[in-house]
C-alpha cells in the first residue's frame, strides 16, 4: 500500500509530497535537501473537514501501521508472507478497527508541534497487533510441520491518527463527518487525551558531508547517502550521520547498476559455523572447500534493499554461497548506485532464515535453529555490479538474478 505524505519544506514552507518511506526531503521550489529524523516512529494525521476555528477541540485516535515480511522456517519448508496492516491502538467501542483504504486514498499530513487538539494514549502495543495479524494470516497454523524459527524482516512501524470531535450526543469521525458512537456508551473511557509530545517532533538534518562539506547524494528512501567528493558513505541514525565502512566489487563496461548488500561476518556456535569452510560442510554444499577458506570468517550476504520475500531468499542464498568469487576494494563513488532502504539492523534478523535457505540438507540445520545464537556479528556495506539482461539484472560473479519489476515493486514494500 503506497501512502503519500504532505510535508512543508523547513526552508521555504512550500508543500512537498513524499512517499511514506522517504527519509530525504528535496524541495522542488528552493532545492534544499534535508534528512528527516525522529526519536521514535513517524506520526501522521488524516485530513479532517472542520474549519480552523474548530480544530482545537479535536481528539486524535492512534492507529498503528505495520509493514513487515514474515518468514517461518518449518520442518518441511520455509514459508513467508508480506504483512501490511493498520490497526486501532486505543480500545474503545465504536471506532473502526482499521483505517482501511483511507490512508491510501488521501494525502496524510505529518504530525507537528502546531497540530491543534489532544491525542489519545496507546492502549495496545505494536507487538500485540503484530501477533494478532500473524494469527489471522495463513501463517498462523503452519502446515509444514514443526516451527523452528520465525523472523520479521523489513519492519516498518508508524502511527496514523484519526481526528474525532464531539457534539452533544455523539463521538464523530471528523474525516467523513459521521457519528461513530453515543457518548453515553463510552463515559468510562479516558477521552481527555494528552497534548503534543515534543519527542514526536520530526527533526531536519543537513545533507552536507560531515567530513568535507560537500552535498551528500541519495534518493528519497535512501538510508545511506554518499559523498562523491571524498568517497564516503554515511548512515543515518538517531544521533545524526555516522561514517560507515563500505566496499565495492569493481564492474566493467557492461555494468549498468550497483546493488547494495550487508556483508555480516558472524559465528553460529550451535552449528559449529565459524569459517566459510564450516558453512560449506554444515549446509552440505556440492563444493569442495579450498584450503584458504578455513581462515575466511563466515559472512552472510543480505540484500540492503527491499524485495519480495521469495526473491530476497533466493538472492541471499546465491550470493552467500558464491561469496568466494567476489573480490572487494575500498568503496568509491561510481554511477548508478542503488539506494540502501533496508537498515543494517534488519540484516542480522535475516541471518538464521538465510542460513536455513542455504541448507542442502535441512535436517542438519533446521532443528538447531531454536538454540542457535549469532555471535561476534560485524557488518559492512558492499556494492556488487549487475549487468542489464533485458528484463533482469544479473550479477556476473555470483550468478544472482533479479527481475527489474522486483526492484520497482520493492520500493513500496
Amino acid at each position: 500500500m503506497d501512502i503519500q505524505v504532505e510535508q512543508s519544506c523547513p526552508q521555504c514552507g512550500a508543500p512537498v509530497t513524499l512517499s511514506e518511506d522517504d527519509r530525504l526531503l528535496t524541495c522542488p521550489f528552493c532545492g534544499i535537501k534535508n534528512f528527516l529524523q525522529s526519536k521514535g516512529a513517524f506520526r501522521y494525521i488524516l485530513p479532517d473537514k472542520l474549519d480552523d476555528t474548530d480544530r482545537s477541540q479535536l481528539i486524535y485516535a492512534p492507529y498503528i501501521r505495520l509493514k513487515s515480511n514474515i518468514f517461518h522456517v518449518l520442518e518441511d519448508t520455509i514459508s513467508y508472507k508480506i504483512l501490511d496492516t493498520t490497526q486501532l491502538g486505543f480500545v474503545i467501542p465504536g471506532l473502526p478497527p482499521t483505517l482501511g483504504m483511507r490512508p491510501q486514498a488521501m494525502k496524510i499530513k505529518r504530525l507537528t508541534l502546531n497540530t491543534p487538539g489532544r491525542f489519545l494514549r496507546l492502549s495496545v502495543k505494536a507487538k500485540v497487533i503484530l501477533e494478532k495479524a500473524v494469527k489471522l494470516s495463513r501463517l498462523a497454523q503452519p502446515k509444514g510441520g514443526t516451527l523452528f524459527h520465525r523472523a520479521y524482516i523489513g519492519d516498518s512501524i508508524s502511527f496514523i491518527y484519526l481526528p474525532l470531535n464531539q457534539d452533544e450526543t455523539h463521538l464523530i469521525d471528523s474525516v467523513t463527518d459521521t457519528p461513530l458512537v453515543e457518548l453515553e456508551e463510552i463515559t468510562s473511557y479516558p477521552l481527555k487525551g494528552t497534548p503534543f509530545n515534543p519527542r514526536w517532533q520530526v527533526r531536519f538534518l543537513s545533507t552536507l558531508c560531515p567530513r568535507c562539506g560537500w552535498n551528500l547524494e541519495g534518493e528519497g528512501d535512501c538510508l545511506v547517502p554518499t559523498c562523491s567528493n571524498c568517497d564516503t558513505a554515511w548512515e543515518t541514525s538517531a544521533h545524526g550521520l555516522q561514517q560507515m565502512e563500505w566496499y565495492i566489487q569493481p564492474g566493467d563496461r557492461y555494468t549498468g547498476l550497483y546493488l547494495p548488500f550487508w556483508k555480516v561476518k558472524a559465528h553460529v556456535p550451535a552449528l559449529e559455523i565459524f569459517s566459510f569452510t564450516d558453512f560449506i560442510k554444515r549446509t552440505n554444499q556440492p563444493i569442495i572447500p579450498k584450503p584458504q577458506w578455513q581462515d575466511r570468517v563466515m559472512s552472510f550476504w543480505i540484500p540492503a534493499f527491499k524485495m519480495r520475500p521469495k526473491i530476497f531468499l533466493q538472492v541471499s542464498r546465491g550470493v552467500t554461497i558464491s561469496q568466494w568469487r567476489v573480490n572487494l576494494v575500498e568503496g568509491h563513488i561510481v554511477p548508478n548506485l542503488y539506494p540502501v532502504n533496508l537498515p543494517r539492523s534488519e540484516a542480522r534478523q535475516a541471518i538464521k532464515v538465510v542460513l536455513a535457505a542455504c541448507a542442502a540438507s535441512r535436517k542438519n540445520i533446521f532443528p538447531y535453529l531454536p538454540e542457535a545464537r549469532i555471535k561476534n556479528a560485524d557488518s559492512s556495506l558492499v556494492y556488487l555490479p549487475f549487468v542489464d539482461q533485458g528484463h533482469d539484472w544479473v550479477q556476473p560473479e555470483t550468478g544472482a538474478v533479479i527481475s527489474k519489476s522486483v526492484l520497482r515493486f520493492g520500493r513500496n514494500l
